[in-house]
């Protein structure tokens, strides 16, 4: 056969502009006729003709709900002149696979990627009532700019149709093979390819798995892995099971649920909570030895959460600890760092190893296309954010599994004379040998969930206008709490991309004190409701014999100041967060 291209008339939808992490909304707004046809095809006519006529696009995603859009954007990739699609097998690919798979994969015919739609509710909970999203990453692996993130909304506005191959059958994703069909222009081709291959051998090129096998066979070393039934449960059991050895029993969540089990896939103390308990970190004491390593994802396992025996590791020591290790600790890196950066709300943890170390630090806004900039340019190795995102320059997202093989490589690294020993050295040592010769950046963050996007709007611009005084701001703070230091300096945080230029601004609200702590304000886009308000509070203490405190204790005198200082319950309603990390 060969199908025929139709053009269906549309009308624009309110509300379409993609955020950093792409469009997200509830399944029912996607759901609506035409809804997910108009951002596809805006994306479409957002990029330049060679990226579309001709090219191989990736579609895939975490465990979609909405199967019926794999098979839309097919027809529609055919309509508009693609020449190939890659499909994960069963439509799963983590964002961090897809990634790789742009940069590193080769087809049979010598094709590469050069743009990828990922189907993903991220962080989010999925099923029919909660959450969906699409974004579109280029040909560097990454998320598109904002250059063409904002042609897309602005062809949302005015799109009056959209083209489709309404007669091409539905390909069966679930079988491995390529599918043929003619059209006007030629041949369209549908891969479907294993979702793991690709990944697993860029991890391999990355780390000595050899090593991490040794430290996983120990009968000293217990791990547990929880990919809280996302995406991250395809990958699991080949690369720590088949490659690395581990029980089958340290999985835990690992098979992919379309409504991630009823769960709220975000790796964080407050939504993974059975791996939370396993780890020694719940309310009630267990009587079972927790594992000495446990890690989550999140349900496109680009974020992940590192934990020791009954011991939390904050994503931002992670990443200043890995910067710190992995020379010695992963061959990818044996040469040399070339620089590392962390987004602005993230400690300041990274920054002394950099100063310590002698390497090229910057501090960006929030939103992985900011260090994809770096990285393209030769000027970061390592990169990470507060929530829980960390990554390399192996691929241009953040990636949850590379975390934790990072983790267990600078394990094995410290204990590869040590196995048969008395006693590992252990995840709660390597961070305390950290900060005793760091420092310790006490930090916390406080996530009030689904606020009144006016209140949050109205909150936020109180606090810009506060900032003009910082005589004001002080006298607030002191009537708060007398112990806390001067506010020496207070902004919004505004960052010019030293690649191209580009100047972004209102990234955040910044409060700094004379001691080196800070706070900060940022709303966050990433709900399909309401706003997001997230507060971050941080305090530097380099004196050895004070890097042992507990944080919430240590950072009470400035969390009352921050919310006294934004007079969070009188705008909000809320006398609690929703979410303490």
């Amino acid at each position: 056969m060969v199908f025929k291209v139709s053009k269906v008339p549309t009308t624009p939808f309110d509300g379409q502009k993609p955020g950093t992490s792409g469009l997200r909304k509830k399944v029912k707004v996607f759901i609506q006729p035409h809804y997910l046809q108009n951002f596809v095809q805006s994306t479409f006519n957002a990029l330049t003709p060679e990226k579309v006529r001709g090219a191989t696009l990736v579609v895939s995603g975490d465990v979609v709900i909405l199967k019926d859009a794999i098979q839309i954007i097919i027809k529609m990739s055919a309509a508009n002149g693609v020449r190939r699609v890659w499909v994960g097998q069963n439509g799963l690919l983590s964002t961090p696979a897809v990634s790789a798979v742009i940069r590193e994969r080769v087809g049979v015919d010598g094709s590469k990627a050069t743009g990828a739609f990922i189907l993903t509710a991220s962080h989010n909970p999925g099923g029919p009532h909660e959450d969906f999203g699409i974004k579109y990453n280029m040909e560097n692996g990454g998320p598109a700019p904002e250059a063409i993130t904002d042609e897309m909304f602005e062809n949302t506005k005015t799109i009056t149709e959209y083209l489709i191959a309404e007669d091409l059958p539905n390909v069966d994703i679930s079988a491995i093979g390529v599918t043929s069909i003619g059209g006007p222009e030629g041949q369209f081709d549908v891969e479907v390819f294993d979702s793991a291959s690709d990944y697993v051998k860029l991890m391999k090129s990355i780390f000595d798995f050899e090593l991490i096998r040794k430290l996983l066979s120990s009968p000293k070393f217990t791990f547990c892995y929880d990919a809280l039934h996302g995406v991250a449960g395809a990958y699991a059991n080949r690369i720590f099971v088949e490659e690395l050895g581990a029980q089958e029993s340290s999985l835990l969540n690992c098979i992919p649920k379309e409504d991630f089990g009823g769960g709220h896939p975000d790796p964080n103390l407050t939504y993974a909570k059975e791996l939370v308990a396993r780890m020694g970190l719940g309310k009630s004491n267990s009587e079972v030895d927790p594992p000495e390593f446990g890690a989550a994802a999140d349900g496109d396992a680009d974020r992940n959460m590192i934990l020791g025996k009954s011991f939390f590791v904050t994503p931002s020591d992670s990443v200043a600890i890995i910067a710190a290790n992995a020379v010695d600790a992963i061959p990818y890196f044996s040469s040399g760092l070339k620089g590392v950066a962390r987004s602005m709300p993230t400690s300041a943890a990274l920054d002394v190893v950099a100063k310590h170390l002698n390497l090229k630090f910057f501090e960006v806004p929030t939103g992985w296309k900011f260090f994809g900039n770096l990285m393209d340019a030769g000027l970061c190795s390592i990169c990470g954010e507060e929530s829980f995102g960390t990554g390399s320059d192996h691929i241009r997202e953040k990636d949850g599994i590379w975390a934790v093989l990072a983790w267990l490589s600078i394990l094995a690294y410290k204990n590869k004379e040590n196995l048969g020993g008395d006693k590992l050295v252990t995840v709660e040592d390597i961070v305390r040998k950290h900060w005793a010769t760091y420092g310790r950046h006490y930090y916390t963050r406080y996530d009030y969930e689904n606020v009144d996007a006016g209140a949050a709007k109205d909150l936020m611009a109180y606090l810009v206008k506060m900032q003009s005084s910082l005589n004001e701001i002080n006298i607030i703070v002191k009537g708060a709490r007398s112990d806390v230091s001067n506010v020496v300096n207070a902004d919004e945080f505004e960052y010019k991309d030293p690649v191209d230029g580009s100047v972004s601004k209102h990234q955040g609200i910044r409060f700094l004190f004379e001691d080196g702590s800070r706070l900060v304000f940022r709303l966050s886009g990433t709900g399909s409701e309401g706003a997001t308000i997230r507060l971050y509070i941080e305090q530097y203490e380099k004196d050895p014999s004070k890097t042992g405190r507990d944080s919430q204790e240590a950072l009470a005198p400035l969390v009352e100041v921050a919310l006294k200082l934004s007079k969070m319950q009188e705008f909000t309603g809320r006398s609690a967060p929703t979410v303490i990390t």
